[in-house]
């Protein structure tokens, strides 16, 4: 990852920049610090700005460029970095641009800290009376006035930046009045979308999460839908077969009642002729008894 962070004094760039390097493994370049590193080690450009530092000159833009470009050749710049203070203006943006397309690298993104300057002038003076207040001197360089100036500055020069990267689809801009960690959490989310970032292994993107919960819901529906139609497809089969089993159905029904009606006339028949049985039974043994009494009857008139 190859960040630049555009914003003005107080913004909170040098916050932001250490929370990119401890979480994310990059560097944070600093020009100043570089230039004195160069000057320190004796390489030729850093000789040569040691040079004009010392009789307070500012150091060319070619200068600079050019310790940067020795710097990002060590192997702690390799995973990336975070250029701190430069560019400040149009033409070392250009410069960066040529640098980076020598080398074959290209930038990833310009995160720009949009703060309200009223509100950084606020919180300054307040800051200031706190020092105050426990009895400690105030930075020369932490007071309203000065921080005026700065301000004042960098809209003349640095603030053209944001139209420049913006032409090129490099600017992102960040509320840099959001909390720290909100500030954070916005910088990572905007460059893990861009995949500048890698999230970490423990954490699963936003995306990924979506895409997976969108997938599982996509299965889901086409599941749902799938046994529907088999549901509908099985619902006519049914209908089918129970269409067809009526005829079976009826012609057992058919069976039974001409077994019953074939029956029905028999047992009519037999029961009949037994009442008629039964009948000629009893007329019998009602003449039977008849004749018994007349014999009785003539018995006695005998007897007489």
């Amino acid at each position: 990852m190859r960040l630049i962070l555009l914003g003005p004094p107080g913004s909170g760039k040098g916050t932001q920049a250490q929370r990119l390097v401890h979480r994310h493994g990059i560097v944070q370049l600093s020009t100043g610090e570089m230039l004195r590193a160069a000057a320190a080690a004796g390489t030729p450009v850093g000789l040569q700005a040691k040079e004009i530092m010392s009789n307070g000159g500012l150091v060319p833009d070619e200068v600079v460029v050019g310790i940067i470009a020795d710097r990002i050749e060590e192997p702690d710049a390799k995973k990336g970095f975070i250029l701190d203070g430069f560019p400040r203006t149009v033409p070392q943006a250009e410069a960066l641009d040529e640098l980076l397309r020598k080398k074959h690298l290209k930038l990833d993104a310009v995160v720009e800290l949009r703060v309200n300057e009223s509100a950084l002038l606020a919180r300054v003076e307040k800051r200031a009376e706190e020092t105050r207040a426990r009895g400690e001197e105030v930075r020369l360089d932490d007071t309203p006035e000065v921080l005026t100036k700065r301000l004042a500055q960098y809209r003349s020069l640095t603030e053209p930046l944001i139209h420049y990267y913006s032409e090129r689809r490099k600017l992102l801009t960040v509320d840099g009045m959001m909390t720290i960690e909100h500030v954070t959490r916005e910088i990572n989310r905007i460059l893990t979308a861009l995949g500048a970032l890698e999230p970490k292994e423990h954490e699963e993107p936003k995306s990924a999460s979506k895409a997976s919960r969108t997938a599982k819901k996509t299965a889901k529906t086409a599941t749902k839908k799938a046994a529907e139609s088999v549901k509908k497809g099985a619902k006519p089969a049914r209908k089918a077969t129970k269409t067809a089993s009526k005829p079976v159905s009826k012609a057992k029904a058919a069976k039974r009642a001409a077994k019953k009606t074939a029956k029905q006339p028999a047992k009519k028949t037999v029961k009949k002729a037994a009442k008629q049985a039964a009948r000629a039974a009893n007329a019998r043994k009602g003449a039977k008894a008849g004749k018994k009494a007349t014999k009785k009857l003539t018995k006695k008139r005998a007897k007489r």
